[in-house]
């Protein structure tokens, strides 16, 4: 019978602590709300969930390398660890070094320097086709939704962008952007500069869309124009912006900007990013319907 070395126990003592520090991990995001920062929403419940499979694939493993027999299986099946200390520690440096970075450093919501890497998108994300029912006509079946949502939109004053269906509410413009041109409007989001910007004149407000977790993070946003110097907005500042619906060309297409008359410095939102949320999308659809018994001047006012 093959004898159960030092080294294999000591291998698994050391697969039961990487386990048991990502459960702590997670359950440490969970416990003090920093979870939104790397993940979308709907996998919150998968990942809280993980924490029980961890624990108990730990505790396992610690045991059998803690008190585990010193003989193998009767079978013959089991065999030591292959390869090398280096290849090991190499392996475990895999899971071990991002635990630690997770740990020490500090939980934070994209921005800036993130938009910076990946490139800023101006409009929406969502849609790049363009064309009160013969006003905002779907281009095609699939735009049907959006087409419905800026017929509630197209009666507010101001058209207030809600968090929950922030991207919506842009593609929605962004769309029938020739009909919202001068529509008043209210947003928020962090400023974003490129090297190309007037620093007193004009950035971008910006957004993180998340989809699934941070890793595919799109930042995107909306041209803002001000009326006036404004030299003291730094980069990554919050702002909520109020104004007139303009369009502007950026990098050859026409995109959808606000001509800025109101701008209020705002804390940073317990929630950063923004979600694709279809569900939220109908019901606000539906309670906007409700409400109103019709679309009507004022009518969407009261959401």
């Amino acid at each position: 019978m093959m004898k159960e070395g030092p080294v294999f126990r000591s291998h698994e003592l050391i697969r039961a602590l990487i386990l048991l520090g990502f459960a702590l991990y997670i359950a440490r995001l969970s416990a003090t709300g920093y979870l939104q920062y790397y993940v979308a929403p709907e996998m919150y419940p998968w990942l809280r969930l993980s924490v029980i499979p961890l624990v108990a694939l730990s505790l396992n493993l610690a045991y059998r390398a803690l008190f585990g027999t010193k003989n193998g299986m009767d079978c013959h099946c089991e065999r030591p660890v292959a390869g090398s200390k280096l290849k090991h520690s190499a392996i475990y440096a895999l899971f071990i070094l991002p635990l630690l970075l997770g740990s020490l450093l500090p939980d934070k919501a994209l921005g800036v320097t993130a938009a910076s890497k990946k490139g800023m998108i101006l409009g929406s994300p969502v849609l790049t086709r363009e064309q009160l029912d013969g006003k905002f006509k779907a281009p095609d079946k699939y735009n049907v939704e959006f087409a419905e949502l800026a017929k509630l939109l197209y009666v507010q004053e101001p058209i207030e962008v809600k968090p929950e269906i922030y991207s919506e509410i842009v593609g929605a413009i962004q769309l029938f952007k020739e009909e919202f041109k001068g529509k008043k409007i209210r947003l928020s989001g962090f400023v974003y500069r490129d090297e190309g910007m007037s620093p007193d004149h004009e950035f971008v407000l910006g957004r993180f869309l998340v989809q699934c977790c941070t890793a595919d993070a799109y930042p995107f946003g909306v041209p803002i124009r001000l009326q006036t110097n404004h030299p003291a907005i730094r980069n990554d500042a919050w702002l909520e912006v109020e104004g007139n619906l303009i369009t502007e060309i950026r990098e050859g297409r026409e995109v959808i900007a606000v001509a800025a008359e109101r701008v209020t410095e705002i804390p940073r939102p317990d929630t950063p990013y923004i979600y694709l949320n279809s569900k939220e999308v109908e019901q606000w659809i539906q309670k906007a319907r409700e409400s109103s018994g019709g679309i009507g001047p004022g009518s969407a006012e009261k959401l």
